[in-house]
């Protein structure tokens, strides 16, 4: 899916009108795939407070974000050919790995998996960009991360006003902070198309759950860690204040995904 302007500065995409054919992209951290079509439905009570359907799809859509995102980050410091290109790429790593520490750390204590590899879809934001050089790169970069991370700021809004699980609300905070960050770095890029993101965003398209939702790991496959810049700046959750003694240790580690998404 490529992202190009022509002479008046319409944005195209693969040669035809992104206003009609980005709404492929839109669903990457989007929608979250329920089992039920309750959110709300409890699943669990915890100490924390109960845990419904959406409090743990999202803990889940967050892991899996940063299992595109952040190799995409890598892929951006690789191709980029912007400084602000390159920027937005070392807030997505800095981001999401202090992020992933989080989910890991919640997840074992609400008992809920996290994949190791990311959505059908999400996998192949991180191939298509694999396969852009030069500027067009940096098209595709800023808009399909920019039209993700909107997505995603409602729903990080709607879990953190509504969840009554206080584990989640931590990680809502968190979550709202980075991606508002990373909002911002995209829209200094200088090439997101405004127009286009926000109509995707406000006229979402259907898409089949199997190209949204993130499989499960096999058993006994070790957990994917997403490692931490040498001069990481985002801090991960201290547990400390919300009724948990120490972090748990971390699990054996699997290698950390690289450019090729994990």
């Amino acid at each position: 899916m490529r992202f190009s302007r022509n002479a008046t500065g319409t944005l195209f995409v693969g040669g035809a009108m992104a206003v009609t054919l980005t709404a492929m992209v839109y669903p990457s951290m989007l929608g979250v795939s329920t089992v039920s079509s309750d959110q709300s439905r409890i699943i669990a009570n915890t100490q924390w407070g109960p845990l419904t359907e959406g409090d743990r799809d999202f803990v889940v859509k967050v892991r899996a974000a940063g299992l595109w995102e952040y190799p995409v980050g890598q892929l951006g410091l690789q191709k980029g050919q912007s400084a602000a290109v390159k920027t937005a790429s070392n807030h997505l790593i800095d981001g999401h790995a202090a992020l992933d520490v989080s989910c890991r750390k919640i997840a074992p204590l609400l008992n809920i998996t996290l994949p190791n590899i990311a959505s059908p879809q999400q996998e192949g934001f991180v191939t298509q960009l694999k396969s852009d050089s030069g500027k067009q790169f940096d098209v595709d970069f800023a808009n399909i991360l920019r039209m993700t991370h909107g997505s995603i700021f409602n729903t990080i809004a709607k879990v953190r006003s509504t969840t009554k699980n206080s584990l989640v609300r931590a990680l809502a905070d968190q979550a709202n902070d980075t991606v508002l960050d990373h909002m911002t770095v995209m829209e200094k890029t200088g090439d997101v198309d405004f127009d286009t993101t926000l109509n995707t965003q406000t006229n979402p398209p259907k898409m089949p759950a199997s190209q949204l939702t993130p499989p499960a790991p096999p058993a006994g496959q070790p957990q994917v860690v997403l490692t931490a810049p040498p001069t990481e700046t985002s801090t991960a959750l201290d547990l400390s204040g919300l009724g948990v003694g120490s972090a748990p240790s971390a699990p054996a580690a699997a290698p950390s995904p690289g450019a090729s998404g994990g």
